[in-house]
């Protein structure tokens, strides 16, 4: 992320954490690495080829938001909401909060964000935008399991969100390329929102093969998604007894 001082904020994913560093100077020199918190992570059903990548975005006054698919909210770690952790100074970070999807009792399983901010907009007035891919049902086989895309947005910073909205789906696993790592339903998502404007996420999607031929492409809603307020609060940072205190790697380190 490249911030309105010029200073650039690198957040990454390290196993079991988000860490985050820095560079002041155009990238002659770099900091040392900073947490920017812990992964508790639910291994998505159905052996889809899935991990908590972040994604990250930046607001007008320089404060960086991360996003990630997370357990810490759900009893005994049984599926994953979407939680965003933001920057407070250079090297802290507020403890990550719940995007209030839904009902932290629900069956769903959220994943793989994609999160942008209006560079216009920063604080208490900050325009969010955020798709992500869910299961409906968490508790899935790989011949059962429906995927979609879904988008929800905040004006104020994330302090309330609106309603979700399905973007895509749902899709099953086999409509999907198979890879060494499992179906690749495609975690090259990203949302951008101009100044003032509509918010537009590009996820990949899928439709019934024809015979051996697969139908995924690219997509992006036609006009974009308004970013509009909400009521739904995010929750405050907490880890219910039983959540997995961190994410296990399961998908080796080589991509096919």
């Amino acid at each position: 992320m490249v911030l309105p001082d010029g200073d650039v904020v690198v957040p990454y994913d390290s196993a079991a954490m988000v860490r985050s560093f820095r560079s002041t100077n155009g990238g002659a020199s770099w900091s040392s690495s900073v947490l920017v918190a812990s992964i508790s992570h639910h291994q998505v059903a159905g052996g889809l080829r899935e991990e908590p990548l972040p994604s990250a975005a930046v607001d007008a006054a320089g404060t960086v938001y991360v996003a990630w698919s997370d357990c810490r909210f759900r009893v005994n770690c049984r599926s994953n909401d979407i939680v965003i952790a933001k920057s407070t100074s250079e090297t802290t970070w507020a403890a990550p909060v719940r995007v209030p999807v839904d009902a932290e009792s629900s069956t769903a399983d959220h994943f793989t964000p994609g999160l942008a901010v209006d560079r216009a907009t920063s604080g208490a007035t900050a325009r969010v935008g955020l798709a992500y891919y869910y299961y409906p049902q968490a508790s899935c086989t790989a011949a059962t399991c429906q995927l979609d895309a879904g988008f929800i947005s905040s004006a104020n910073g994330g302090a309330t969100w609106s309603a979700a909205t399905q973007l895509a789906g749902p899709m099953s696993l086999s409509w999907l390329p198979n890879t060494l790592l499992g179906p690749m339903f495609g975690d090259y998502i990203a949302t951008a929102i101009p100044p003032g404007g509509n918010a537009y996420p590009v996820i990949p999607a899928a439709k019934a093969p024809t015979g051996t031929t697969f139908h995924q492409a690219m997509y992006v809603p036609v006009g974009g998604l308004p970013v509009t307020g909400g009521t739904r609060p995010a929750s405050a940072a907490h880890a219910h007894p039983g959540a997995a205190p961190s994410y296990a790697p399961s998908l080796g380190t080589g991509s096919p």
